[in-house]
């Protein structure tokens, strides 16, 4: 895969629970609308309002395609739905990251 959506979340700490079902959700639908899931992550040390979801994909365009998808997938809606009737996340901020190939580190 060639870059990496990086979702930082902040999460209603109370509704712990709310968010790990909303994680499992995408855990069926990303594959299916065409992300590579890296995998969800939730507060268990340290901070509990932070949590962080990484899908990756071969590049933006493919990043773009997999938008339309979800948009367009009714479990995917029903999951955004949740989050918004549910309100467990606060904040939600997306950054794109490339992948360094680890053989070009040990050339260098």
């Amino acid at each position: 895969m060639a870059i990496t959506c990086f979702i930082r979340y902040e999460i209603d700490p109370f509704q712990r629970e709310a968010f790990k079902e909303y994680c499992e959700n995408w855990g069926r639908i990303i594959p299916r609308c065409g992300g590579n899931l890296v995998g969800y992550f939730l507060p268990l040390e340290g901070s509990n309002y932070e949590a962080w979801g990484l899908i990756a994909f071969d590049s933006l365009a493919a990043y773009e395609a997999y938008r339309a998808r979800l948009k367009s997938d009714p479990e995917g809606r029903a999951n955004f739905m949740l989050a918004q009737e549910k309100r467990f996340i606060v904040r939600e901020e997306r950054t794109f990251t490339e992948i360094v190939d680890a053989a070009f580190q040990r050339a260098a």
